[in-house]
C-alpha cells in the first residue's frame, strides 16, 4: 500500500535505467541510426553492471 516511500535498490535503478535506454534507442533507431546505436551500447553497459551484480548473490 505505501511502496512509494520504499526506496529503490541498487538493482531496481539499474534495470529502470537499461529499459528507458532500450526503449530511446529503439524510438531513436527510426531516424538517426548514430544515436540509437550510443544508447544501445549505454544500455549495454548497464546490463553487464546488472549481471555483475546478480552473479555475485
Amino acid at each position: 500500500m505505501f511502496n512509494f516511500f520504499k526506496k529503490k535498490t541498487k538493482m531496481q535503478k539499474l534495470k529502470d535505467k537499461y529499459k528507458t535506454l532500450t526503449e530511446e534507442a529503439y524510438n531513436l533507431s527510426k531516424y538517426n541510426r548514430a544515436k540509437s546505436d550510443a544508447k544501445t551500447a549505454e544500455a549495454s553497459r548497464v546490463l553487464s553492471e546488472i549481471e555483475k551484480i546478480e552473479n555475485k548473490k
